[in-house]
């Protein structure tokens, strides 16, 4: 008996091994794509949790002040928030209805801001102070 001319091959050919990583490459773009959008929605799912909070609480400590202490500051909220940062104005309020009253209402503006403005949030309150 001789060979009859069939030809046995062990293995893949080029073309299908080339198929097979092209379709691993878009698979794994996509879920990469996928979770850097993840990511993104947590963060400022995050933020917009968390800078409310965050911003009350800066207003409060503002309010516990004498009206001598104020002034317009920033700083960030340390290791606990990493990125988040704010910022404080206080501005005098100006009212001829009030008359002298005004002098003693402040508008006090506090904003949250994550990783270097990416992400805003801006609270303000008035204050009047006591004389």
């Amino acid at each position: 008996m001789g060979n009859t001319g069939v030809l046995k091959t062990n293995g893949f050919t080029l073309l299908e091994i080339m198929v097979a990583i092209s379709i691993l490459v878009l698979v794994l773009v996509t879920v990469f794509k996928m979770h850097i959008q993840t990511l993104a929605m947590h963060n400022t799912a995050r933020f917009q949790t968390s800078a409310p909070l965050l911003a009350q609480k800066k207003i409060t400590e503002i309010e516990t002040k004498n009206i001598d202490e104020l002034v317009s500051d920033s700083g960030d909220f340390g290791d606990r928030f990493p990125g988040y940062t704010w910022k404080v104005s206080i501005d005098d309020v100006q009212s001829e209805i009030l008359g002298t009253v005004a002098d003693n209402l402040k508008l006090i503006g506090v904003t949250v801001l994550f990783n270097t403005d990416e992400l805003i949030y801006h609270l303000e309150s008035y204050k009047l102070f006591e004389e």
